[in-house]
């Protein structure tokens, strides 16, 4: 059986150190852990990965992502992921805190949020325009020099800010293979993020599409129409696909019985998660495990 990762989704950052933020250069990363970082393993924190060279792939929540020059990949916290363990990755991590990534504010924060660190569509985005690669590179630049000025007056704002602008330039710029780019200022778009987050909040105890209507004071119909013009699937969809991830995420990387793993994700019976299980995933828990 698997080996528990202790799946957690912490509020607060427990990995890296005292400035909230860590970078580490690749491949010199990888060389320091390489049993941890080249087997599945879970962040209770929130990770930029960008491989400025082609080559090997990498793989999140079981998909592997073919790795082409400046790729990069965003990893939300409880995302399962690996190294391939073979391909001599050049490139930079970001690492940064839960705090870094607050919603309760303006609908751009919900954005980044959500579609940026998406755990239901594909992580990864290109970078095409050198312009844009130039400005990231030197926002890093600029996050390595913050890092070491932790007694620095606003030490912690002025991280948060240049996230906060390399996220921006990513989304206005970057490429995501099959992903519609959403709008902030249309309506039906802001509300699938609203909805977006919502599910994320409630997954584990609304599997029904009326409770998130409710919830965002809209019909049915209206967040069927929004969710459908932004993915092309349906509200229930959305709530089962993201119910399913938890499922596999817990069936393969955990010691949880069935039983344990049904009460999780609030189903009434493990004989009803078994069959929703095995409806989604073409085989039984214990058979994917």
């Amino acid at each position: 059986m698997a080996a528990d990762l202790h799946l957690t989704y912490a509020n607060v950052c427990d990995a890296p150190s005292g400035s909230s933020l860590n970078i580490h250069l690749m491949p010199r990363f990888l060389d320091e852990d390489p049993n941890d970082n080249f087997s599945g393993h879970v962040h209770s924190f929130y990770e930029i990965l960008w491989f400025r060279s082609a080559g090997g792939t990498h793989t999140v929540d079981f998909q592997d992502y073919p790795i082409e020059e400046n790729t990069l990949i965003f990893l939300a916290p409880g995302q399962v992921h690996h190294f391939d363990g073979v391909t001599r990755h050049r490139g930079v991590l970001i690492q940064f805190c839960t705090d870094f990534m607050h919603d309760e504010q303006a609908h751009e924060d919900i954005f980044l949020k959500y579609d940026v660190f998406d755990s239901l569509s594909t992580p990864l985005c290109h970078l095409t325009d050198p312009g844009v690669v130039s400005a990231l590179d030197a926002l890093v630049s600029a996050m390595q020099q913050e890092v070491g000025r932790r007694q620095a007056f606003g030490h912690i704002d002025m991280l948060r800010s240049l996230v906060r602008q390399f996220l921006i330039l990513v989304y206005r710029h970057g490429h995501r293979p099959g992903a519609c780019r959403l709008d902030t200022l249309r309506p039906g778009h802001r509300l699938y993020m609203d909805f977006r987050r919502l599910v994320e909040r409630d997954y584990c105890r609304h599997h029904g599409v009326a409770h998130y209507a409710e919830a965002l004071h809209v019909g049915v119909k209206t967040l069927s129409n929004s969710v459908a013009e932004c993915t092309g699937l349906s509200p229930l969809v959305i709530i089962n696909n993201r119910l399913t991830l938890e499922a596999r995420r817990l069936m393969r990387h955990s010691t949880l019985l069935v039983k344990e793993v049904a009460e999780r994700l609030g189903f009434q019976s493990t004989t009803y998660f078994v069959k929703f299980f095995r409806r989604q995933v073409g085989v039984s828990p214990l058979e994917f495990r």
